[in-house]
Parts: C-alpha cells; sequence; structure tokens
C-alpha cells in the first residue's frame, strides 16, 4: 500500500473516538459502511500496523493510513 507523504491532521472536539468514526469524519471513506467495510478486510492502517477493530478507541497523535492516505487524529 502506499502511503501519502504528508499526513493532514484532522481536529475532533474530543477524544477517544471510534476508528470507524474517525474514517468517515476525516474524509478518507464516504460512509461508515464503507469504513467498518474496509477495517474488517483489513485495509486499514493505525500507527503503521494493520487495524481490523472498528470500534478501536483513537486518541491525539494516532496515524490512520487508507487509499494511500494517511491522516491524523488531533485536538484543539
Amino acid at each position: 500500500m502506499i502511503q501519502s507523504s504528508e499526513p493532514r491532521p484532522v481536529v475532533v472536539s474530543t477524544t477517544p473516538i471510534e476508528l470507524c468514526q474517525f474514517l468517515k469524519f476525516g474524509g478518507l471513506t464516504d460512509s461508515g459502511g464503507e469504513a467498518k467495510r474496509a477495517i474488517s478486510d483489513g485495509e486499514v492502517l493505525l500507527n503503521d500496523v494493520i487495524e481490523t477493530r472498528k470500534g478501536k478507541k483513537l486518541t491525539a497523535g494516532d496515524r490512520v493510513t487508507f487509499a494511500g492516505r494517511t491522516i491524523v487524529v488531533k485536538v484543539p
């Protein structure tokens, strides 16, 4: 999988946030269903490791990569 060279910070109001919610909120997927499917299929990396738990809780600084794009959890 090709990773984006520049991770994009995505500001969330509170942490933790679930992985499937963050994928949709961060714009890496168009729907929650697509996010859940991608996670279940092993297509999502969390901090450079495949993550298959849809409800995995993310905190500030966590990096999520899907389809060659990377976003990072950021809090205000």
